[in-house]
């Protein structure tokens, strides 16, 4: 049977950079002191006007690409993982397939929001695991959420990014991946999200008029310490599936939304701060993104930190509220 292994990464960044002062001169208000007091962030990187969610992940796949040495018609599958695609319909992964030039690959989107990533992640090692046509899979997440933002929303602007994170998922004659487990309190599934151009709301002239454009929002109060609660229980869990302990884990990558959570988590794990990597304080919080860009900004800012046999596990939270968590060996 073969096993799925992650052989490259890669990660785009758009140029623009809003700072924390700069929302404070947006919103009238300090809120640098705070967001870094109490989530970590101290600057964000915007996409471009005529960006798309697609050109962000094309930009991490060639990166991906590049470094496996493997070009786009070796691709047998994509998988994007996004809440701000390119269009409600079609499927992102479609645009993803044409730009690249990817033209042997099947296509298709996963959107649990900010879980999405991780989820991808389980299903293309499940493909590979099930099915000999499916070899290399891209596995790609994109975020382009600043395009939803209300800028003085201080609840929002203050924390959301854009960017994209890639991987390429292979066959081969290891374990790569060991373990995946996946949950959700969709009780929760109208707590916060992007609430217009569905069918539940349509973004008719009407609606528009009353509510404005489609635009991410905290519509209904759930438990502040939702992920400190739920990410030790999922981690412990989907850590025993692969039949190891916490202490046997190299590395730990999380939602990157807000430090302190991270610290709280890791401190109820008893495992040091030195097992895990964050990146929301220079680029914000990067939704499904965010776990494949804070693994490869580790893997360039110290390519000697994960060796191989070294396992690895992701674990992620996205409106809904979905949780994903997978267990890895890292085999490059």
């Amino acid at each position: 049977m073969p096993y799925a292994q992650i052989i490259s990464t890669g990660r785009y960044i758009p140029e623009k950079v809003v700072t924390n002062q700069d929302l404070n001169r947006i919103l009238g208000e300090d809120v640098d002191t705070w967001l870094i007091e109490n989530v970590g962030i101290r600057e964000r990187h915007v996409m471009a006007d005529d960006e798309t969610t697609s050109d962000m992940i094309v930009a991490a796949s060639r990166q991906a690409l590049v470094r496996a040495n493997l070009q786009p018609t070796n691709l047998d599958l994509i998988i994007v993982a996004t809440d701000t695609p390119d269009y409600i319909s079609p499927a992102t992964a479609s645009v993803v397939q044409a730009k690249l030039g990817a033209t042997n690959a099947g296509t298709y989107d996963v959107n649990c929001a900010c879980a999405a990533w991780v989820t991808a992640l389980d299903l293309a090692a499940r493909y590979i695991a099930t099915d000999s046509d499916l070899k290399t899979i891209l596995v790609a997440g994109g975020y382009g959420m600043t395009k939803f933002l209300d800028w003085h929303d201080k609840y929002t602007a203050t924390l959301f990014a854009d960017g994209a994170g890639a991987v390429i998922v292979r066959a081969g004659d290891a374990p790569g991946y060991l373990a995946g487990k996946l949950v959700a309190r969709g009780e929760y599934h109208d707590a916060l999200g992007i609430y217009t151009g569905g069918t539940y709301r349509p973004a008719t002239p009407e609606v528009v008029a009353q509510l404005g454009k489609p635009r991410v929002q905290f519509v209904k109060k759930f438990p502040k310490t939702f992920n400190s609660d739920n990410w030790p229980p999922l981690v412990r869990a989907v850590v025993a599936k692969a039949g190891l302990t916490l202490d046997d884990i190299a590395l730990f990558l999380f939602t990157q939304l807000n430090l302190r959570t991270i610290e709280f988590v890791m401190q109820n794990l008893n495992q040091p701060m030195s097992k895990t990597h964050w990146i929301m304080d220079k680029w914000g919080y990067l939704g499904s993104a965010c776990i494949p860009v804070a693994l490869d900004d580790l893997l360039e800012r110290e390519p000697t930190r994960l060796k191989r046999g070294d396992n690895v596990v992701f674990c992620a939270t996205g409106g809904g509220m979905a949780m994903a968590a997978s267990v890895w060996r890292w085999i490059v």
